[in-house]
């Protein structure tokens, strides 16, 4: 009868932590549409949005590097609710910023509430894979780009016909509301281990390289990622001739595939095993990209793309539970490294390649980046540690 508990409250905890992925994708993907309202209510050039969005980034990052100490401290549950429910009024926060300077404050929070989100939410699904002995991650991060298309796709509407103030402030309700509900069935670690006590020494890096190779692995393919969100339209339209609308399809085509085969994932994971799935993947990704960098036309440039999202779906899934699962370490210590240089793929290599594509095209960057990929593919044998066998012994 106990361990029917358990896993009632372990199946409980998997579609909580689910609902907080779903309402952080919601959250981010309801930014997009408010960016054009941004600029002009705020009067702002190109170049002082640029800025103001990497702020976001830079509070992305400082509450990420941070928040593996914290939940090593005091467990992903309690630093999820926390940053769950502060979280939620950040995009409300940036909608009500009447000049510049609070603008900048706001994106800086905004960015460390969903940067921090991030961490203790995929620290927690961790937790719940452990507790379940099967994968939960794919869909996990399925959920959040399942969000993240809601969030774009319905942000647009509901800004045109009542405002951007009542648009953030309806986002605002429903987010909040449902990390409300969910975190009530949040589990929790069998014990946050801090470590050795070592009096207050406050912040450490781990001292594992594994996680760091891990983390490379995140960081190469999330720079693919950010590459085709950011410029892939734009490759299409200066150099394969399409017209915006069909431009827009790439990255319509990737996500959308991306979002499906991310509820498929964790069966095909727990089917074939992490690594290789991770190997599978990572073929299909470089696959795809290579063709899409060579590709004669939009239409295959587009399918190209799709295929790649197919691969790359599941490789970030399967290396953030290789990280939260490292030996030595609390599972929001490895995962705090993992996230936070597999992010800083997406938020520093868009301007990289923009820098590089002045100067070239895009075709050759593509193929580049399809390179990259074949570097996770020899590498993913480090990403054993996502494997599932059941783990009866304590963590420690």
């Amino acid at each position: 009868m106990h361990a029917q508990n358990v896993m009632q409250t372990a199946i409980r905890g998997r579609w909580a932590v689910a609902a907080i992925f779903l309402a952080n994708g919601f959250l981010t993907g309801s930014w997009a549409p408010q960016i054009p309202v941004f600029l002009t209510r705020l009067d702002i050039s190109k170049f002082t949005l640029g800025l103001l969005i990497l702020l976001f980034g830079a509070g992305a990052v400082v509450a990420m590097t941070w928040c593996g100490h914290l939940i090593s401290r005091h467990g992903s549950r309690t630093v999820l609710r926390w940053f769950g429910l502060c979280g939620s009024f950040g995009l409300l926060a940036v909608a009500l910023a009447p000049n510049v300077p609070l603008a900048a404050i706001a994106m800086f929070i905004f960015g460390g509430s969903i940067g921090g989100m991030d961490v203790a939410m995929n620290a927690n699904a961790v937790v719940v894979e452990r507790r379940l002995s099967r994968a939960i991650m794919s869909s996990s991060h399925g959920f959040w780009s399942l969000g993240g298309f809601a969030g774009g796709a319905l942000g647009g509407f509901a800004i045109q016909n009542y405002g951007h103030l009542a648009h953030a402030t309806v986002v605002t309700a429903l987010a909040f509301v449902a990390v409300a509900a969910a975190v009530r069935y949040l589990i929790a670690e069998d014990k946050p281990s801090p470590g050795p006590v070592a009096g207050h020494r406050k912040f450490t890096l781990p001292g594992n390289p594994l996680v760091y190779l891990i983390g490379l692995m995140a960081l190469l393919t999330m720079i693919s990622e950010g590459a085709v969100l950011d410029w892939a339209a734009l490759y299409l339209q200066q150099e394969l001739g399409a017209d915006l609308a069909i431009a827009g399809l790439a990255y319509a085509a990737f996500s959308g595939i991306m979002a499906v085969m991310r509820f498929f994932g964790d069966g095909v994971r727990n089917r074939f095993g992490a690594v290789m799935t991770l190997r599978i993947s990572a073929l299909a990704a470089a696959a795809g990209m290579l063709v899409a960098g060579l590709a004669p036309s939009p239409y295959i440039a587009i399918a190209a793309f799709a295929f790649c999202g197919l691969g790359i779906a599941n490789m970030v899934p399967i290396l953030f539970s290789a990280g939260g699962n490292q030996e030595g370490m609390s599972s929001g210590t490895g995962m705090s490294v993992v996230t936070t240089m597999g992010y800083s793929g997406i938020l520093v290599a868009p301007s990289a390649i923009g820098f590089v594509a002045e100067h070239s095209s895009f075709g050759p960057i593509f193929v580049a980046l399809s390179g990259l990929l074949v570097i996770v593919l020899l590498m993913a044998g480090l990403a054993h540690r996502a494997e599932f066998a059941p783990e009866p012994a304590p963590a420690e």
